[in-house]
């Protein structure tokens, strides 16, 4: 991957908002060249979206949980995925190695609501589950791509 494009990532990663205009000036190109090329990376698969981060709390959701599903009986059908997309609370899913077959990162409303939430996973699922509650995020969403030495970083609201 070409530099500029590496700095091109860097930048984007802190802001997918950041306008072409700005991009390009701080990558040394064009609007026109700067936009034709996270085109490209668009179409390579390399950039796949870009989204809005939610504070959860102000949603009514304040509380995050870790939760690990472990199969009771290997020969168990594994339709947990699909269960599981189904449920709001659930806002990622991993397929992990392990004593779990999945970590599910769950954002909910209270402590009640993660039990029911739990017990209504373990009935449909018949599997047993460990949950980790989240007191404080040291940081997330670090930017896959380094910053670029030389370019000027962008300024990212999770600090």
């Amino acid at each position: 991957m070409e530099q500029t494009d590496e700095q091109i990532l860097a930048l984007l990663s802190r802001d997918g908002r950041m306008s072409f205009t700005e991009l390009g000036r701080k990558v040394g190109l064009s609007t026109s060249a700067t936009q034709q090329r996270v085109r490209r990376l668009e179409q390579r698969g390399i950039i796949t979206g870009y989204r809005a981060d939610v504070d959860a709390s102000k949603v009514g959701r304040p509380l995050t949980a870790f939760i690990e599903i472990q199969p009771l009986s290997t020969s168990m059908a594994d339709d947990a995925p699909d269960y599981l997309a189904g449920l709001p609370q659930i806002t990622s899913c991993y397929s992990v190695a392990g004593n779990a077959s999945y970590l599910c990162l769950a954002q909910v409303g209270s402590a009640e609501e993660l039990d029911g939430l739990l017990n209504l996973i373990r009935r449909e699922l018949s599997v047993r589950t460990v949950t980790t509650i989240v007191l404080r995020t040291a940081f997330r969403h670090r930017p896959l791509v380094d910053e670029i030495p030389g370019v000027p970083q962008a300024t990212n609201a999770d600090g």
